[in-house]
């Protein structure tokens, strides 16, 4: 999500809260276009992190430190200069654009007090920091931007500080209804798409969430509405603004399983049950939590690109060639019928003419006619070998495909549960697993090195969670880890869990307790196993579950792979909010 306007009016609520009335302490510029500044206030002492990356700007405060170079640059030695230690007067945002002013006030070299601004815009790749004097004249800015760069504004020192307004955007804090209506419904787009193109600091995902809630769909032409339902819309939309006047926010993200999908300071109505959402103290958590996860995701699917490649490409020939060794299964299916002719033309016949092309003969195995295509060149006996040989060669095929097909389907098995192994790794330990099981199976190639300790790595660790009533449940993240889990960890009593019929991990209860397991210890475990399977975006999954001492694995058997034969099941819904995990 954008760091839209709505964001900041609760960054800038924040800041006021923990550093409004405070002193700078301390400013560092440990990037070209980032500030660290630790300032004091009724908060205590923070330390404020505003970064005019081009790619990702942000404002927000942290714990986190960061070195800074040797030699500070001389944006940074300018603000030690003048404002190292100044008071914060005011920090504001101009109506919704997104940009945060900190008003502050220092003694100059005469001892006299004098006003100064810092300004941080928050533009995507026009992100600036621009230090300004009382009459907004430009002192220096962390991005210097020439009429080169830029037709619309220099920002360059001597230049006057002004916000550009390229896109007539209007204030959704103080517009009319009757701007609304002229503006956002006259619009040649989609609704949604005209109400953030018409009002400031207003993001994609906050006009979607307007539409939602006033059960219209974004997509929708604005021309398209009627009276009623766009003053519905207007009234909605201002509903939500006097949330933003009145400072009631919630920080909050979207979660889609693990994987964070959007944040918003404003609750949001317009996701379903697949998703969940977290809330959070502050607007600072709720960013450093959502780019954390966010960035280690990401990280991890980088690293794992190469892994996925593999996989995929070998799902795809497999199944390919399933496809095939079923077809030719099919044919196979016509070698009875050759058989019955065979044994019907050494029956009957004995009475047929020299030449003949077919004859009629009753089929005794069905109690009816049938028409027996013959090579006229060929004798009866010949005809009956010939389609006896057919049947042979079609029995010996079938048994080879038979063998064939379930080597394929085990291979299929195999690979889904490496893919899924892949889709829940959250670490580099949990890729280097499944690297050495697919370079085990042939899928890469070794790489032989002489070095010793070539193989020493950090030991990925399975999922450890409690349960609500205090029971430790394990859940394996790779098919070498579910092997390890069910039958070296686990002991015969404790019970084991695992989706039917489907590539996921293996789930482990331990039952070290005298009391029986409850209900609810079963359900959880049940979410874990269903959570961590291909079935974790379906409603709910079957779960199959037994006690660890009636699960087996065959001889030769793949990792992973095991067998059962008598075993409970329950339907469990693949949401593991609530759990805790260790």
């Amino acid at each position: 999500m954008a760091f839209d306007g709505i964001t900041i009016a609760a960054m800038v609520q924040e800041l006021n809260k923990n550093l409004g009335g405070g002193r700078f302490n301390k400013i560092a510029q440990p990037e070209t276009d980032e500030l660290m500044i630790t300032g004091k206030g009724a908060g205590g002492q923070r330390r404020l992190l505003l970064s005019a990356s081009a790619s990702l700007p942000l404002i927000y405060f942290t714990e986190k430190n960061k070195p800074s170079p040797m030699t500070a640059p001389n944006f940074c030695m300018l603000l030690r200069k003048h404002i190292g230690s100044a008071r914060i007067f005011a920090i504001r945002q101009k109506g919704m654009e997104r940009v945060v002013e900190f008003e502050l006030e220092h003694l100059n070299e005469m001892g006299d007090p004098c006003r100064k601004f810092l300004i941080m815009e928050l533009m995507g790749k026009h992100s600036n920091i621009i230090f300004c004097d009382d009459k907004y004249m430009i002192l220096d800015s962390i991005k210097h931007v020439s009429s080169h760069m830029s037709s619309v504004r220099e920002v360059l020192p001597g230049r006057e500080y002004f916000i550009p307004h390229t896109q007539d955007k209007l204030d959704p804090l103080t517009i009319t209804e009757e701007q609304f209506m002229e503006t956002v419904f006259t619009r040649p787009c989609n609704l949604s798409k005209a109400i953030y193109t018409s009002l400031t600091g207003l993001s994609p995902v906050i006009a979607e969430e307007i539409c939602y809630r006033a059960s219209i769909d974004g997509g929708d032409s604005p021309q398209a509405l009627d009276e009623t339902a766009r003053t519905h819309l207007y009234h909605t939309f201002l509903r939500l603004m006097e949330q933003v006047k009145e400072g009631d926010f919630t920080p909050n993200i979207i979660y889609r399983g693990d994987e964070p999908v959007e944040y918003g300071v404003l609750l949001f109505q317009q996701f379903g049950s697949e998703y969940r959402c977290e809330t959070f103290d502050s607007v600072s958590s709720m960013l450093e939590a959502y780019y954390a996860t966010k960035n280690t995701i990401t990280r991890i699917r980088q690293k794992s690109s190469d892994l996925r490649r593999i996989v995929q490409t070998a799902l795809e020939r497999n199944r390919k060639k399933l496809s095939l060794q079923q077809k030719q299964m099919k044919d196979t299916a016509k070698k009875e019928k050759y058989k019955v002719y065979g044994e019907l033309i050494n029956t009957y016949g004995y009475g047929l003419e020299e030449g003949c092309k077919s004859f009629q003969a009753l089929n005794y195995y069905t109690n009816e006619e049938i028409t027996i295509p013959l090579d006229p060149a060929l004798t009866p006996a010949e005809n009956s070998k010939k389609y006896f040989e057919k049947y042979g060669k079609l029995k010996r095929t079938e048994e080879a495909l038979t063998e064939q097909i379930a080597d394929t389907q085990s291979e299929i098995e195999h690979l889904e549960s490496i893919s899924n192994a892949l889709d829940i790794a959250l670490a580099e330990s949990d890729l280097a697993q499944i690297k050495e099981e697919l370079t085990e199976y042939g899928y890469i190639k070794k790489h032989y090195s002489g070095k010793k300790g070539a193989k020493a790595q950090m030991k990925s660790k399975p999922f450890h969670y409690i349960s609500s009533d205090g029971y430790d449940i394990y859940v394996g993240k790779n098919n070498f880890q579910n092997d390890e889990l069910t039958f070296k960890f686990a002991t015969g009593n404790d019970w084991w869990f695992h989706a039917k019929k489907m590539a996921g991990s293996h789930v482990v209860v331990k039952n070290n307790k005298d009391e029986e397991m409850p209900d609810r210890v079963f359900e959880e475990a049940g979410r874990l196993a269903a959570y961590y399977s291909k079935g974790r975006t379906a409603p709910k999954v079957e779960i199959d579950y037994i006690q660890k001492k009636h699960v087996k694995k065959p001889a030769g058997a793949k990792p992973g792979f095991v067998v059962y034969y008598t075993n409970y099941s329950l339907m469990a819904e693949p949401d593991i909010a609530g759990l805790s995990e260790v």
